[in-house]
């Protein structure tokens, strides 16, 4: 049963993406709050599938924060970007720059506003990072970064880059740190296996602005980390593992 229902949404999936993506391709030519709206009418399709065919929800906890902040999130799937972009309505994501050039998805990507990002550029690639998030925090928008760099699975031993401090360190913003479990329910080779249940994404306090390098890496990796065993640990009793 739970193969099958993966299946199915995964069926779903592909049909609503080429739908909304390919309906959606003219708002290209229209002002960014066109392909926003575009985007996230795909996410909220994607979240009601997994809901309806794979039984699997989206709990949020914390306060939401406002716009116009730093958000570093752990991440262990697609589920969390499409989480939180409908959470926090509409936020910038730093990103790879080769996710640009995947069909669709990179067009999108491009004409929303996200912060995409060359990871062999270092100071160069950290300077235009800055810029372009404080664009998107003048816009009234927060920005996203993972600090890992990529997911991660449930337990895996973290790995914080200095991008995120970089980012903190410039923007003069708080910075909400976001702990989440979903890697134990969108899972599987690919990620194809969704199991049932109800994943949670937990935001926790911000970290005021001003800290020192070292101090505020070691306060994030605390906060996250922590936060996030604990998601992990009651996931996995909900799920009776």
């Amino acid at each position: 049963m739970l193969i099958f229902r993966s299946a199915i949404f995964l069926l779903w999936f592909a049909l609503e993406s080429a739908v909304i993506n390919i309906l959606g391709l003219p708002s290209m030519l229209m002002p960014r709050a066109a392909a926003n709206g575009v985007a996230e009418f795909w996410c909220r399709a994607s979240l009601w599938g997994l809901k309806m065919f794979a039984g699997l929800d989206c709990e949020m906890r914390g306060p939401l924060p406002p716009h116009g902040v730093l958000i570093a999130a752990k991440h262990m799937s697609m589920l969390d970007t499409m989480a939180l972009f409908v959470m926090l309505g509409r936020p910038a994501f730093v990103l790879k720059r080769n996710l640009l050039n995947i069909p669709f998805y990179g067009w999108y990507a491009r004409k929303t506003g996200m912060i995409a990002i060359d990871r062999e550029g270092r100071a160069s690639a950290l300077r235009m990072m800055v810029i372009k998030a404080k664009a998107a925090l003048d816009g009234g928008r927060s920005v996203i970064i993972f600090p890992e760099g990529t997911r991660k699975k449930p337990g895996a031993p973290p790995d914080y880059k200095p991008g995120v401090a970089g980012l903190y360190g410039q923007l003069d913003v708080p910075c909400v740190p976001v702990a989440l479990n979903s890697g134990l329910y969108w899972t599987g080779p690919g990620g194809f296996i969704k199991k049932p249940g109800k994943m949670v994404i937990e935001f926790l306090q911000p970290i005021p602005p001003g800290l020192k390098r070292r101090e505020f890496m070691t306060a994030l990796e605390t906060e996250i980390e922590t936060a996030t065993a604990r998601l992990v640990a009651e996931g996995r009793a909900q799920l009776g593992e």
